[in-house]
């Protein structure tokens, strides 16, 4: 029975390369697109979708790291993105430009969220876990609405991304998108190794079961808020580079529906594998992108007010069809590529 369970419990070894070599070749993906992009003639397009996809990236797999090895489900994990994104521009307007100041003080403040609302929130569980985090995301939503010096309801622009030692480098796109790309593969491998780590096999004991890891000596409560605080870091870091990519900040940021989708993005992408996260956002973002032109051409036979009609209301195809692969390809899009496939 003990080597029926572990044969089950670990993926199949002609499948292991198949799921290792998956990072390398996301990361190589997104180290190769600038020259591809240059070839193209479109780079100012290309680069600024990828350097979109990155950052939802790096928020997904902020998320995944309590969702997919926590089984904590945070509705308000778009409120760090807002911190974030609020650093830079509230720093910004009083002529505190510099990211080397900017960066540490998004994170310190993402912390110290997470560290009041996690301590507040993780003594609950399940549903009531989800509302919390959903009313502290909101409260923080409505804080941002109100602050009419930094533009209110309307957000606030910035008049250039932030300086980098009194260097305006990030001005250039392709320069911003390779600080992105570090910052994607810097918050990968922190991750994996939080992961790997005995801190992060005694935080996949506590999902499994919380009740037992207290029993042999470990308190939950201590290593989930740890997680929850390191996550939510990571997501305040997202918030700094989203705010330099839209070069715009405001309250849209950190609402409800932007925290739905980033839990969508790590369950499309497959749960506790990371690199999982990635590629469930870039599989949001580009059929969000790529979506109405498809269904555009699709309705060619269609007559010229349904076709207007049918582009314009893409979401309603965008929704079902999002909700269809989640419920067919298990585990995610990840979870098809461990599947063993029978010739």
């Amino acid at each position: 029975m003990t080597e029926l369970a572990e044969t089950q419990a670990a993926p199949m070894p002609s499948l292991r390369p198949r799921l290792e070599i998956v990072p390398i070749v996301l990361f190589a993906a997104f180290a190769a697109a600038p020259l591809l992009a240059m070839a193209s003639g479109a780079e100012g397009y290309v680069l600024s979708l990828l350097t979109r996809v990155m950052i939802f990236g790096i928020a997904a797999m902020a998320l995944d790291l309590i969702l997919g090895y926590g089984a904590l489900v945070s509705f308000g994990h778009a409120a760090f993105l807002g911190i974030g994104g609020y650093a830079v521009g509230i720093l910004a307007s009083h002529g505190v430009e510099d990211a080397l100041v900017q960066v540490p003080v998004a994170l310190a403040a993402s912390a110290l969220f997470a560290l009041v609302t996690g301590a507040i929130s993780l003594r609950t569980k399940g549903v009531y876990f989800i509302m919390i985090t959903l009313a502290f995301g909101q409260m923080l939503y409505f804080l941002a609405t109100s602050l009419a010096a930094y533009g209110g309801d309307d957000g606030m622009t910035l008049s250039s991304r932030s300086l980098v030692a009194g260097s305006g480098i990030l001005e250039s796109d392709f320069a911003f998108y390779w600080v992105c790309l570090l910052c994607l593969l810097g918050a990968y491998a922190f991750s994996r190794s939080v992961v790997a780590s005995r801190f992060g096999r005694v935080l996949r004991g506590t999902r499994e079961n919380a009740v037992r890891m207290e029993a042999i000596g470990f308190q939950p409560f201590r290593f989930q808020l740890v997680a929850y605080v390191v996550s939510g870091m990571l997501a305040g870091l997202a918030g700094c580079l989203l705010a330099n990519q839209a070069e715009f900040v405001s309250p849209a940021f950190m609402t409800w529906q932007r925290s739905g989708e980033l839990i969508f993005m790590v369950v499309l992408g497959g749960l506790g594998s990371l690199h999982g996260a990635i590629v469930g956002a870039a599989a949001f973002l580009l059929l969000e992108e790529f979506l109405p032109e498809i269904l555009h051409g699709l309705s060619f036979f269609l007559g010229d007010a349904t076709r207007a009609h049918l582009a314009e209301n893409w979401k309603m195809v965008f929704g079902p069809l999002l909700i269809l692969i989640v419920l067919f390809a298990r585990g995610g899009i990840m979870g098809l590529l461990r599947r063993p496939h029978h010739g």
